[in-house]
């Protein structure tokens, strides 16, 4: 006779959320307030007044003897010799975690600086380990938009799978009188979507039961994931809902072309068996004939007769080679963002390690002043990056 405990099932997987910097502290009061279930949440910050405003369960301050509880001045070098001096601090939150996610807004200090060494501290307890960031807007600047890029690099050498989801492409359609504080508050809810989507899989209860081994299977070693979100309601709302999550904006451009993994979310009341039939052949087809592909579905009542999908895509490193595109096509060679960020913090001491977390530059949009992003120039587009830096 098979026994159940109510209270404690060591089969159910540990879910960890950390946020790093201030982006990665809105990211988690985003979740918080949408009354995100099944996961803790940790917030990681030198700045203490931030950490003060989050809503996580545990708050970490790091390098309180460097920053003075101040933020990391938008110096990802600065970000990671704090992490470093809390290393066990950081340590102690990782442990005992099955999935660990790490999310951060890259392109400042604490953020792009500390997450990789988080990161890191993640993996190497053998949790499933994945980073959902976001890359700064266009009028951020260059500096900015190089070191989330170094950040990004070093990130992939650290996680199973990273989403990169850029900001730009978030007020591409948003209206004209979109205000700077809702642009923001747009970039926290998609970092919480893409967490939730995740997430979801393993934690809520549906008809269709997908486990931590069946996420596990797709995101380990994956590299770089792209993330669609479709929505619609009325007649053919599946297929509608897929359209839109494969060509979503957050993908790129790219679509899911290639993918030889993808994780399928259905989300909704009274979803019929031929929607997913539909949906499902419309997935298919768009990623890589011999593609491992894993769906779940999610019922929940007063979802107003809509249907939400979220795919997550991953194993395009199997295929694509590693470089950064610019929209124009070009190039974005390493030097370049290198030679930004060494002019920019040219007197920042880089600390020695074994394996040296940072080349070049990093940061985090851990110091979410307004004015300070407003004061940064206007640069050209986000930059793509494709493989796992690791292959």
């Amino acid at each position: 006779m098979l026994e159940f405990e109510n209270d404690r099932n060591e089969s159910i997987a540990v879910i960890k959320v950390i946020g790093v910097g201030g982006g990665g502290c809105n990211a988690i009061n985003t979740m918080i307030k949408n009354n995100m279930k099944g996961v803790q949440f940790y917030a990681v910050n030198t700045d203490i007044k931030s950490l003060r405003s989050c809503f996580a369960q545990e708050k970490i301050q790091i390098g309180a003897t460097l920053t003075k509880g101040l933020g990391a001045g938008s110096d990802p070098l600065l970000g990671q010799k704090c992490a470093e001096e809390d290393r066990e601090k950081l340590q102690q939150i990782v442990e005992g975690a099955d999935i660990v996610f790490v999310t951060a807004g890259l392109g400042g200090g604490t953020g792009t600086g500390a997450s990789p060494i988080v990161a890191e501290l993640a993996k190497d307890t053998g949790a499933l380990t994945i980073a959902v960031v976001t890359k700064p807007f266009d009028f951020e600047g260059p500096v900015r938009l190089a070191q989330a890029e170094s950040g990004i690099k070093e990130l992939k050498k650290n996680v199973d799978a990273l989403i990169a989801i850029p900001n730009q492409k978030l007020i591409a359609n948003a209206e004209k009188s979109t205000s700077i504080i809702e642009s923001f508050r747009m970039a926290d809810d998609v970092l919480y979507q893409g967490v939730q989507s995740i997430s979801d899989l393993v934690v809520e209860t549906g008809y269709i039961v997908v486990d931590f081994r069946d996420v596990k299977t797709i995101m380990t070693g994956a590299g770089t994931a792209l993330m669609g979100i479709g929505e619609d309601s009325g007649e053919n709302r599946a297929v509608r809902a897929a359209q839109k999550a494969i060509s979503n904006p957050l993908l790129d451009g790219n679509g899911i072309q290639g993918a030889t993994g993808v994780l399928v979310n259905f989300t909704g009341e009274d979803i019929q068996t031929l929607e997913v039939e539909e949906a499902m052949s419309m997935i298919r087809s768009s990623a890589d004939s011999n593609a491992h592909i894993i769906w779940g579905l999610v019922t929940k009542d007063n979802f107003e007769r809509k249907i939400k999908i979220t795919v997550i895509a991953t194993g395009f490193g199997k295929k694509v080679k590693d470089r950064d595109v610019i929209d124009d096509g070009e190039e974005t060679d390493q030097a370049d963002i290198d030679e930004i960020i060494k002019d920019t913090f040219a007197h920042t001491e880089v600390i020695k390690r074994k394996r040296p977390l940072m080349r070049g530059g990093l940061s985090s949009s851990g110091d979410r002043e307004i004015e300070d992003e407003l004061n940064l120039p206007k640069f050209l587009r986000s930059v793509i990056t494709s493989k796992n830096s690791a292959d």
